[in-house]
């Protein structure tokens, strides 16, 4: 395998087409941490100079466990992780203000056991802090040498104009990246949030290549599967199969499944290798739990697809279009308080 390497937003730094995600490191994934050390080895032995975690993965073991397999290797990793879920117990300890980003950048690296960090990533919105006082800390923080450049996760496309604006208004520091989902199954940023990005000029990271094991092979319409341990023990409910939008899922891996048979690859290899098509994506995230999910996703690296593949992928699930929603830890504030999208009832007409 040759491994590829791309330009990371403009910012000069030279990152693999596939990065490795440590979401999986730790209590919730794989707790043992010499077994992840390995993994991190090998993935950077096969050509991978990207490591991406969170301060929130497993509470902060994910951290600890990149931190000590990079010991002797640091200079040569583009070290990515993220700030802004819950932290422990009390007020203050999440978000995105500068009060939290100050003291938990702090602590990231600490774990991480470095000087500084590549890329600090604000991991999801914050509708109760002014996105001038994220961008006005964030700035500050590549003043001081604490990070090399910052983006942004998971954020709609509305949020990642706004903050440009801000920036441009206030001459502040910008985003650089955003790290969204993004799969054969969940293509709904092809509508909006890739092309803001290359308005932009950011670097792109997508993650959950194989919408969270659905494209691993594990899973497929009418066979029965352990949903006991990895991302099925994390959310079962997307993996039930009497709900209709997996059964929508499982409907779409038969048909990819066939395409796969066609051209002589794996789902798993299909799943690593679409994303890495679209024009504006920089790297992608994997996330294996073990060894060989690690190696069965390389094998999808040097993968290309040509335009009938991609024009028969397009026939299964059409472009911009989500079979289902990928981001299970936030929702919009304007879904979730019904306040907001409903007037007050002295004020609503029956009409």
């Amino acid at each position: 395998m040759t491994m590829r390497y791309r330009p990371l937003g403009g910012t000069g730094i030279e990152v693999s087409v596939h990065c490795l995600g440590a979401m999986m490191f730790g209590a919730v994934g794989n707790p043992d941490h010499d077994d992840c050390a390995r993994i991190i080895h090998h993935a950077l032995d096969h050509g991978i100079n990207f490591v991406d975690t969170a301060d929130m993965y497993s509470a902060g073991e994910s951290e600890e466990i990149v931190g000590k397999a990079l010991r002797g290797r640091r200079d040569d990793v583009v070290l990515a992780t993220k700030v802004h879920f819950q932290m422990g117990e009390g007020r203050n300890r999440s978000g995105n203000s500068r009060r939290w980003i100050v003291k938990e950048v702090e602590e990231s690296l600490k774990r991480l056991q470095t000087d500084w960090i590549d890329l600090y990533q604000v991991h999801r919105p914050d509708d109760t802090t002014d996105v001038e006082e994220t961008l006005g800390v964030l700035g500050d923080l590549v003043t001081q040498g604490k990070i090399r450049a910052f983006g942004c996760s998971t954020f709609p496309a509305e949020d990642i104009v706004e903050a440009h604006h801000v920036a441009e208004r206030r001459g502040l520091q910008r985003f650089r990246t955003e790290q969204p989902p993004y799969s054969l199954l969940a293509r709904g940023i092809e509508t909006s949030v890739l092309p803001v990005c290359r308005r932009y000029g950011m670097g792109v990271l997508t993650w959950s290549p194989l919408a969270s094991g659905f494209l691993s092979g594990r899973f497929r319409k009418g066979k029965p599967a352990d949903l006991s341990t990895g991302r099925p023990a994390l959310t079962p409910k997307r993996f039930d199969p009497s709900i209709p939008e997996n059964v929508t899922k499982l409907e779409a891996v038969e048909r990819l499944a066939e395409l796969t048979e066609s051209i002589g690859c794996t789902l798993p290899e299909l799943a690593v290798a679409f994303p890495v098509a679209h024009p504006a994506v920089t790297s992608v995230i994997i996330g294996p739990r073990t060894m060989e999910q690690l190696d069965a996703t390389f094998k999808g690296a040097s993968l290309t697809l040509d335009d009938a593949t991609l024009d028969r992928i397009d026939e299964i699930v059409p472009p911009g279009t989500n079979l289902y929603q990928p981001d299970g830890a936030w929702r919009p504030p304007a879904l979730e308080d019904v306040a907001g999208r409903r007037r007050p009832l002295a004020g609503r007409s029956a009409g």
